[in-house]
């Protein structure tokens, strides 16, 4: 991942807000999980060119609803830039996965291939790391590449995303998944990225107020603006858990399964065009009317 020679003036998280100071954000960076999601939409696997149709097909029609959108360089990030598509600000991926080509993410790491300098020329006012955090013997080469990433952004004038995944290590018992969030966020939200990527603690699966609980404990660890994930939490339960991060001091959401998973296998058409605007752009923005009424302003931060 190369950068530029000389520092350049980081832009402001206005880039990617509403006027309401909150994020509507969509994330359209999945990779082998997207090709796994459609596999088992259409019991086929698909190429990269299906793929990369999708996510256009996406940008095209939730472009003009999201305040940012995030993709990736393999299937998409530059046809959306030359295209234009995106009218708030347009973050690139830039963590290399470790998975199986049936599995989950296992490991991330710094994708040298992705340019940042040539992605902020391109139009790009973001980038976006992917960290699996376990309690574990590699956690400080983590927290490096964490680091490394951030620096590098604040290099070449971009914004930094950082995001945390906690999973357990190994072998472990009796894993806390919020407790094991938190302790992620006050890790790399630490390292002070320009907005911090936080998984739903408890999956987003229990009332409300018990949600904002948990959510306010872990706004007490994060020292810089925030935002939810919709990964490991179910669609219908989406809503519900942006409303109770924003409540508890969250600056609203970059998500992509809870607005788009149950249109993958429709096909790249107009078809999917038409499925996108009926069903996907009204969740995207009620997901904004949440975030406008509910969340903290990044500002506030």
């Amino acid at each position: 991942m190369t950068t530029s020679e000389t520092v350049t003036p980081t832009p402001t998280l206005d880039l990617l807000a509403r006027p309401s100071g909150g994020f509507a954000m969509v994330a359209m960076d999945q990779r082998e999980s997207l090709r796994q999601m459609v596999a088992a939409a259409t019991g086929e696997r698909v190429g990269d060119d299906t793929l990369t149709a999708f996510k256009l097909a996406v940008a095209r029609e939730l472009g003009p609803h999201v305040s940012g959108f995030l993709i990736d360089q393999e299937y998409g990030f530059h046809q959306v830039a030359a295209e234009g598509l995106i009218p708030g600000g347009l973050i690139v991926a830039v963590d290399s996965l470790q998975q199986a080509a049936d599995g989950p993410v296992e490991d991330t790491s710094i994708d040298e291939r992705v340019d940042l300098a040539g992605a902020r020329r391109a139009g790009g006012v973001a980038a976006k790391l992917l960290l699996i955090w376990r309690d574990d013997e590699h956690r400080q080469r983590r927290l490096d590449v964490a680091a490394e990433f951030v620096r590098r952004c604040a290099a070449t004038g971009l914004l930094s995303v950082l995001e945390g995944v906690a999973k357990p290590a190994p072998g472990e018992t009796g894993f806390d998944g919020p407790a094991a969030i938190r302790e992620a966020a006050a890790e790399l939200a630490g390292l002070r990225p320009s907005l911090y990527k936080a998984q739903v603690p408890l999956g987003g699966a229990a009332p409300e107020e018990r949600l904002v609980e948990e959510c306010a404990r872990l706004d007490e660890v994060i020292p810089v603006p925030w935002v939810v994930l919709s990964q490991g939490v179910d669609r219908d339960d989406f809503p519900a858990a942006v409303r109770a991060a924003c409540r508890a001091g969250a600056s609203g959401m970059l998500a992509g399964r809870a607005v788009w998973s149950d249109l993958v296998g429709i096909g790249t058409g107009g078809e999917l065009a038409a499925a996108l605007r009926a069903r996907a752009v009204p969740r995207l923005r009620r997901l904004a009317e949440i975030v406008d009424e509910h969340a903290r302003p990044w500002s506030a931060r």
